[in-house]
């Protein structure tokens, strides 16, 4: 692929300063230089939208959220809808990563319609990607499909790596989740290529995890081992704590399957701290159920486990996670069972 991967949430005098693959450390300070001197409200929400942004891959969410606010208040004194649309899609994204899915729908249906008026191409990728993604999570698949593929059609008409990646991604992890195993690694396969080709080194650390969550399925432990070593040099690089975590929770995912349930119990604690730490709920609810799993397989107490499994089981019908709640449900018959925590 000739298009290079570039970053349209960063705009005005910040697009010539930073890149896809700046660190978000980098990103912050720059857009908090850029908000202080910024003159007008226009300046002003762009400005706050990197740093809403930054904020929030970097695990920062209260200062994401009064970013990302900022820069909502700032664009609509423009009376510009572009501009709304992108903090909108900001504070979506925001609520997602916070396990707020209902607002986080809200808000990204919002920013599309925002951006649709506002005839910002891009921003409308953005928020369509950021809608079905939202939707996938909760496994409300029959809705977002449409959206993947529509997503998908814009990037390849484009030419545009960031929004074909996102939506092979998402259309990879239904087909894994539904069993398509095969289809799903040719998916997060080329969404590598196409990411590499691209130079997007975030969007090849997400499809790397996604060809180590299948091969991890496949059999393949110690070659998803080393892919997710791959993609944490990138997450370290630029400062990527929520992709980190969910990193580390893959890796605990991968050594759990193996029959590693020490080192499984281990990294997955990591991920629970590290979640914890950025304030992610939907993050540390998973690592807490692959820790329930770990310790269950290490002889732990089948009353404690099951009292847990019932807990967590609640807290993912309240987010509703519905493909967490069923891996749930699986996990706790299993281990009621007289026979309970055989491999």
């Amino acid at each position: 692929m000739d298009v290079k991967a570039f970053a349209p949430e960063y705009q005005g005098e910040l697009g010539s300063e930073l890149t896809v693959n700046s660190s978000y450390e980098d990103v912050r300070a720059t857009a908090r230089r850029a908000l202080a001197r910024a003159d007008g409200p226009a300046e002003r929400a762009r400005a706050a939208l990197a740093l809403a942004e930054a904020n929030r891959r970097l695990g920062r969410v209260d200062d994401a959220g009064a970013a990302w606010r900022q820069s909502y208040r700032s664009a609509r004194a423009t009376g510009e809808a572009g501009p709304m649309a992108w903090a909108l899609w900001s504070g979506g994204t925001l609520a997602r990563q916070c396990g707020a899915l209902p607002l986080a729908r809200r808000l990204l249906a919002h920013s599309v319609e925002l951006a649709r008026r506002g005839g910002d191409r891009l921003a409308h990728g953005y928020a369509l990607a950021g809608l079905a993604e939202t939707g996938r999570i909760q496994g409300d698949y029959a809705a977002v499909a449409a959206l993947h593929e529509e997503l998908l059609e814009q990037g390849r008409a484009h030419g545009e790596a960031r929004h074909m990646v996102w939506a092979m991604t998402g259309i990879a992890q239904m087909h894994r989740n539904r069993g398509d195993h095969a289809k799903a690694l040719e998916l997060f396969e080329e969404s590598v290529r196409i990411s590499t080709d691209a130079d997007d080194a975030r969007g090849r650390a997400w499809s790397l995890r996604g060809v180590a969550d299948v091969l991890s399925l496949r059999g393949e432990p110690d070659r998803a081992l080393e892919l997710l070593s791959e993609a944490e040099v990138v997450c370290r690089a630029m400062n990527l704590a929520s992709a980190l975590a969910y990193n580390h929770k893959m890796r605990g995912n991968v050594l759990y399957r193996a029959g590693r349930y020490a080192q499984a119990e281990e990294t997955y604690g990591v991920a629970l701290a590290e979640f914890d730490a950025m304030g992610e709920p939907r993050g540390s609810a998973l690592s807490r159920l692959g820790l329930a799993k770990s310790r269950a397989r290490l002889g732990r107490d089948r009353e404690a486990t099951l009292a847990e499994l019932a807990e967590l089981e609640a807290d993912f019908g309240r987010m509703g996670l519905r493909h967490a709640r069923e891996t749930v449900v699986a996990f706790r018959a299993e281990t009621a069972a007289p026979a309970a925590v055989s491999v």
